[in-house]
């Protein structure tokens, strides 16, 4: 039954995901058995930014430090190719994955197939839907930041700076990732409870800064008199910049803008007087990845919820705190 069970895993998402959820109750999470050296896996969402360029460097400069092989992959923007990788890496016998699923559903089938394969998955960056899986059952745990504190963050600040504009254009993430999902949920709830904010349109840019610039044209020309844009990434920020230069308007002035990351470039932007504020969430990974899989290797308890602290910035610090941003 077993074998049967990680074929249609690997084989079908949809086919599998069902049987799979229906036998959970009988899994557990595989051991790692304590070594110098290991073969792990990182399957990467795409390499189309500076955050995620960040984030697997510092993988990359952790497993060289730590003498571990990396077997890593990139899955250039692909939930389906970022599911094959996954199973190529089961296939290959590493001893551990990983995974920043760029989805909260598809990612769910090849999570279970490498437990049922008796390889331990971590989760950074982004999490997947409890309902499918669950951390400390079907993973290890999630490793990453709180993506609706982060939002909110930003809509506290907006509140306090806001300076009489308050119609707002909002440039969601990926759909269907958890970064997205919860920067939206985040900053709406905390919008929704002041009644002089409206949000007037809001639309996926894919966290990429073309199709974020490409939104926020069509948005700003469908409602020009937007003054405020919420973009879930700086990258959409950026292109949202764009936008609003080659419509005639000024950023930071006709248009007062907030994000989330902390690219270097965004950052600038806050200095230059173009993005308002920037809530952060630290790409690099590595060392608290690394830290984690040996505390489990140990036979440590693994809290199912690892929290990144992140930073801020807006005027008040940007030029002083400029080498934190990546």
């Amino acid at each position: 039954m077993i074998i049967t069970r990680r074929k249609l895993l690997v084989g079908s998402a949809v086919g599998a995901l069902a049987l799979t959820l229906g036998s959970r109750a009988f899994a557990a999470l595989p051991p790692l058995a304590k070594k110098d050296k290991y073969k792990v896996g990182f399957a990467q969402t795409e390499s189309n930014n500076p955050w995620r360029l960040a984030e697997t460097k510092s993988m990359h400069d952790e497993a060289a430090k730590l003498g571990h092989q990396l077997v890593y992959t990139d899955a250039a923007g692909s939930s389906a190719k970022q599911a094959s990788d996954v199973n190529s890496m089961i296939a290959q016998g590493v001893d551990a994955i990983f995974l920043p699923p760029r989805e909260d559903k598809p990612l769910v089938p090849v999570i279970l197939a490498a437990r049922d394969a008796g390889i331990p998955v971590f989760l950074v960056d982004r999490d997947v839907d409890h309902t499918m899986a669950k951390p400390g059952e079907d993973y290890v745990c999630f490793i990453g930041s709180d993506f609706i504190q982060e939002a909110t963050r930003v809509g506290e600040w907006l509140i306090k700076n806001a300076n009489g504009k308050s119609k707002i254009i909002e440039l969601e993430g990926t759909t269907g990732a958890s970064a997205a999902t919860d920067r939206k949920k985040g900053f709406d709830d905390f919008i929704a409870k002041h009644s002089q904010f409206t949000i007037l349109a809001s639309q996926s840019g894919d966290f990429a800064r073309d199709k974020g610039r490409q939104v926020a044209e069509t948005l700003l020309q469908a409602h020009p008199d937007a003054d405020i844009i919420y973009a879930h990434n700086d990258e959409m920020a950026l292109g949202a910049i764009a936008a609003l230069e080659a419509a005639g308007k000024t950023p930071g002035k006709d248009v007062l803008i907030l994000s989330i990351d902390g690219e270097k470039e965004g950052v600038q932007a806050i200095i230059d007087g173009k993005i308002g504020a920037i809530c952060a969430c630290s790409p690099l990974f590595g060392p608290k990845a690394f830290a984690t899989m040996a505390d489990y290797a140990a036979g440590k308890k693994i809290p199912p919820f690892i929290k990144n602290e992140d930073a801020f910035f807006d005027a008040t610090n940007a030029k002083k705190d400029f080498d934190i941003a990546f």
